[in-house]
């Protein structure tokens, strides 16, 4: 059977034109609900991650300060080397990845 897709195609909302609008009020006020389904076991906490549980892991980092020979990107706020820096005679402290 050949199809003519230039064609306006007809459903169920076309038909649904002829109601009154008592019931199409009434549709309306069916469709919109105000009662939200919420299932209690759909929480972050339900999901298993795969791997082993580092839940009693410490992390060991070494944490140290910022030297005299760096400076602080004011756009990336990563901690850089003075050799970085886009404009040494300039104000603004921006590395080259940010300038």
């Amino acid at each position: 059977m050949a199809t003519d897709y230039d064609a306006p195609r007809r459903n169920e909302s076309d038909e649904a034109s002829e109601d009154s609008l008592e019931e199409l009020k009434a549709r309306r006020n069916e469709a919109q609900s105000s009662v939200v389904d919420v299932d209690e076991g759909d929480t972050a906490e339900s999901f298993e991650l795969p791997g082993a549980d580092l839940s009693g892991e410490e992390l060991t980092v070494k944490v140290i300060p910022k030297q005299a020979d760096e400076f602080t990107c004011t756009s990336c706020f990563l901690v850089q080397h003075r050799s970085r820096l886009a404009n040494p005679s300039g104000g603004q402290l921006i590395c080259v990845d940010c300038a």
